[in-house]
């Protein structure tokens, strides 16, 4: 057993199951509001043919799944990606990935309080119109809170809430999908897994490509079981089908639930689909289905707080992951006696996510602070997701030899790489292909926000190695095991 269990001075173990990590990463992907808000984005590219992108999307999406999976089976660590990278590149990559890694995760849950905040704020106006429509921080505020309060119980609590939450979200969008499917009868149609339907002015394959570029962000999250291995029973068996189920099962909702919109909307109208307005699953609902549109926004609203639960839980363990090999003030591994929950983690968690939803919200509002922090963390977490792939091949190339497989440790990470480089440019506004437009400001001060993180990051980097050189070294230690006692499995190092 590890010394840290014996000793009382790690986090929970044995804590959670299969089940409740697995929806740590589907809540991460937020599948409803993905549905609802993100995926549509597709249709002005690939029209009716948008079940087709989504389907290259999560094809695609799966090579790199399938590396993180990898790792993440053979390096059980609360560092996750930062732990992997050091593993697989080199220990001050694996920081580098860790810092800007938990940068993003701390954001994160202001984005989606943001969307909580303003889809709220806009149905009650839309209901009644004596409701403010600016009237959306409350909102936000109340669901920082209850993220706060989750957070601080402990993963248990946290990953229990998040799995109520998360089947929620995943029953409603399914069983709504399978009404409109029954409700399309004959015109129930293969031809959207084709290329005949895509929108004017991009035609044919690059339509469904341009399509399948934006939906590849809305997988965005698959990778958020893994901080969680520290906590979770038998993480090397546990980690390796919550991440790459989750990928996989809410890719097969994404494709369900576009194909059934697609042939009831009408294939050859879908360009014209969006995130809002009559066109939209909301107003779908509402204009056909009664008082079913309440039980699909209840399902958005709780996709927000499931998906702001889920990566408080990645930014608080991966800050005490930096906290204990001394990248991050020591105060960040500070566990309550009782939860276990890293508690400095779970209260800087909450002061960040009010400050960037009041301080953003109430300068940009909500919306465009929304997209300014979405640009942030998308473009960094796709940028870590490339830095996996080749961590993986780095991995079983350098220090498991043994388990190396020309397939799944060569050509996956390459064609994971290959899927999310057009991805990352379209997040960044860097117009390499015609349908990515330039970002307009504040949007576009994402790429400096991001820029200065990073260059302090590498002072950082450059400082503490000059300073404390063997804290960079136990970037890639997996804590979960013995060096002393299993150093080959790992590859970790003494500290």
């Amino acid at each position: 057993m590890p010394a840290e269990s014996s000793t009382g001075t790690g986090l929970a173990r044995n804590a959670v199951g299969l089940r409740e990590v697995l929806f740590q990463s589907v809540t991460a992907m937020a599948p409803a509001a993905a549905v609802a808000a993100s995926i549509p984005a597709g249709a002005a590219f690939a029209g009716g043919s948008l079940p087709l992108s989504v389907l290259v999307a999560l094809v695609a999406c799966l090579f790199t799944a399938s590396c993180v999976a990898e790792l993440a089976q053979h390096l059980p660590a609360a560092g996750s990606v930062a732990t992997y990278s050091a593993q697989g590149l080199h220990p001050a990559v694996g920081f580098l990935v860790g810092w800007g890694y938990v940068f993003v995760e701390v954001l994160v849950p202001p984005l989606p309080l943001l969307q909580l905040g303003f889809t709220t704020a806009g149905t009650l106006h839309q209901r009644w119109a004596s409701y403010p429509a600016d009237l959306w921080w409350p909102w936000s505020l109340a669901g920082a809170v209850v993220i706060a309060v989750t957070g601080f119980f402990g993963v248990r609590a946290s990953a229990r809430f998040g799995t109520a939450l998360g089947i929620f979200e995943v029953v409603v969008f399914v069983a709504f999908a399978v009404t409109l499917i029954v409700a399309a009868g004959s015109h129930n149609t293969l031809s959207v897994f084709g290329t005949s339907h895509t929108a004017q002015g991009y035609s044919g394959i690059g339509g469904v490509f341009a399509g399948s570029v934006y939906t590849v962000l809305a997988f965005a999250g698959f990778e958020s079981a893994a901080p969680l291995a520290e906590e979770a029973r038998d993480p090397q068996r546990t980690m390796r089908r919550a991440v790459f189920g989750a990928a996989l099962s809410i890719g097969v909702v994404y494709v369900v639930t576009t194909y059934a919109m697609a042939v009831y909307f009408g294939p050859d109208r879908f360009s014209g689909f969006g995130a809002s307005g009559d066109a939209s699953w909301e107003g779908v609902a509402r204009a056909s289905f009664g008082l079913f549109w309440v039980v699909l926004f209840l399902a958005v609203v709780n996709s927000t707080i499931a998906n702001a639960n889920a990566s408080s839980n990645v930014s608080t363990r991966t800050a005490f992951a930096l906290g204990r090999i001394g990248f991050f003030p020591h105060a960040f591994t500070r566990l309550h006696p009782r939860h276990r929950s890293p508690v400095t983690g779970v209260a800087v968690q909450f002061a960040v996510a009010v400050a960037a939803m009041l301080g953003l919200g109430l300068r940009y509002g909500p919306v465009t602070a929304f997209a300014l922090l979405a640009t942030v963390i998308v473009t960094v977490i796709i940028g870590v997701y490339i830095v996996a792939d080749l961590a993986c091949a780095g991995y079983f190339l350098r220090r498991r030899r043994d388990l190396f497989s020309p397939m799944r440790h060569v050509l996956f990470p390459v064609l994971g790489i290959a899927a999310f480089v057009p991805a990352l440019l379209t997040a960044a506004g860097i117009p390499a292909f015609s349908f990515v437009a330039e970002l307009a400001p504040p949007v576009s001060y994402a790429g400096l926000v991001v820029g200065a993180w990073m260059a302090i990051g590498v002072v950082v980097l450059v400082v503490v190695t000059r300073r404390h050189p063997e804290r960079l070294a136990q970037t890639g230690r997996v804590h979960l095991i013995d060096p002393d006692e299993d150093h080959e499995e790992t590859g970790a190092v003494r500290g």
